[in-house]
């Protein structure tokens, strides 16, 4: 069973608390390297079958519409990992 990864971000112009306390937290503890810190989230989606065209264009609506907040987030990545499109969603070269 495939395992696709989406990664959610809040935007950059907007304040991030959670990851200025991170940053806090490390600079506290003798981390002082690290300059800043950004919280996101990420979501581990497992589906059966292969990932085909249609199966990609769900998770990419999916991501959009009900993992992020597109107020206040973006969808930065999404790793569809080693699932190979079907056979006959592939084009020869």
């Amino acid at each position: 069973m495939p395992t696709i990864v989406v990664d959610v971000m809040p935007k950059p112009e907007l304040l991030d608390p959670q990851g200025k306390a991170v940053a806090g937290a490390l600079n506290r503890t003798g981390h002082s390297l690290v300059t800043g810190v950004r919280q996101g989230k990420r979501f581990e989606i497992t589906v059966d079958g292969p990932v085909d065209e249609a199966v990609r264009a769900e998770i990419r609506t999916i991501a959009e519409e009900i993992l992020s907040n597109s107020v206040i987030e973006d969808v930065v990545a999404i790793d569809f990992g080693d699932a190979e499109l079907a056979a006959d969603e592939t084009t020869e070269a």
